[in-house]
């Protein structure tokens, strides 16, 4: 556990129940801005499926999910989502969603292993996306596209929200920054990879980190990424490899780059192939998700989650995740918080 407790910090909407009515006109305001700039059609997202069917997102590629039997299926195990990316791709199938358009959700997860701070808790909301593209579409160019347009979503969001509460002013910068993961190594290297997205995102403000999951330069990735959703290998354009992403925000608050969205254009069968090889994972080949991709039933998108804790706590300059969503915390750190005016719900 770790905590960071900002020198002077104060509730700049001065009471928690004008947090809480901030909090619904975020959620209400975004997820419409989204769904317009991305053409997307809300759809109801399940909290379980079941296991050893390759359905469940497997994030870093490490990470352990909450599981349970079902009695009425004999026992049969079911796990809680880490996130909706693979579930999306089979939706947007079953819909038989053209291209151009696609589907968000309201997404709840539990990741139990993560390190509890003040952005990160067990509890996950996000507004989990995915929309089908053309098979000529699965380039870096369209990837910025994209990012451009949910960068524009949150900044309409920042200047409507200024509109209801005149204390929390707009900071966001007119356009975000892309840097490829090996140009950032280059650019700093003797930091490490968050001290790297530190110091290029203090110095942009809005920046979009690309190509997560590969090996760089110096023989490691800048950060894991699971072999199955995310395209990390395909050559881009820019004669990088990856077409993913992370989209980073400098919180002045944390004094820090904040994380509110992962993305990216997913895999091909072919990609598929050559990163579940680099993982040492052929074995899913054999998986119910894993063979409707590689038999071509499965449409080609671009997608990703966008926290809405996240959003509520960046744009309502928040120093701490518990002050959006209700979760677990260790007993000493809602102590430290209070005690410095962040209060935990």
């Amino acid at each position: 556990m770790s905590l960071v407790i900002p020198k002077g910090y104060h509730n700049v909407l001065g009471s928690l129940e004008n947090t809480e009515k901030a909090i619904k006109a975020v959620k209400d305001m975004f997820q419409d801005n989204l769904s317009a700039q991305l053409a997307l059609l809300r759809v109801t997202a399940p909290m379980t499926v079941l296991s050893g069917i390759g359905l469940n997102d497997d994030l870093s590629g490490v990470e352990t999910p909450v599981s349970f039997p079902i009695k009425d299926l004999g026992g049969v195990q079911a796990e809680i989502v880490h996130s909706l990316a693979k579930w999306k791709r089979i939706k947007l199938a079953q819909m038989q969603i053209p291209a151009g358009r696609g589907i968000y959700t309201d997404m709840n997860a539990l990741r139990p292993e993560e390190e509890l701070d003040n952005i990160h808790s067990i509890y996950v909301d996000q507004w989990d996306w995915e929309k089908v593209i053309a098979p000529e579409q699965r380039t870096l160019d369209f990837l910025k596209k994209t990012v451009r347009r949910i960068y524009e979503a949150i900044k309409v969001t920042e200047n409507k929200l200024y509109v209801e509460f005149p204390q929390i002013e707009p900071m966001l910068p007119e356009d975000i920054f892309f840097i490829h993961s090996e140009q950032l190594l280059q650019m700093y290297p003797d930091l490490s990879p968050k001290d790297r997205e530190n110091a290029v995102t203090k110095e942009h403000k809005a920046v979009f980190v690309f190509g997560i999951g590969g090996a760089l330069s110096d023989g490691k990735p800048h950060d894991d990424r699971a072999a199955d959703y995310d395209d990390w290998t395909t050559l881009n354009e820019d004669g990088y490899y990856g077409l993913n992403g992370d989209l980073l925000l400098w919180n002045p608050v944390l004094e820090s780059a904040f994380e509110v969205s992962s993305m990216g254009v997913r895999v091909d069968a072919q990609a598929l192939r050559r990163q579940l090889f680099l993982k040492g994972e052929q074995y899913k080949t054999d998986l119910m998700y894993h063979k409707m991709l590689l038999e071509g039933k499965l449409p080609y998108t671009i997608g990703g989650g966008i926290g809405q804790s996240r959003l509520c706590m960046f744009l309502l300059r928040k120093a701490h995740i518990g002050e959006i969503q209700s979760s677990i915390w260790p007993e000493d750190m809602r102590e430290k918080c209070h005690n410095a005016g962040i209060d935990l719900v």
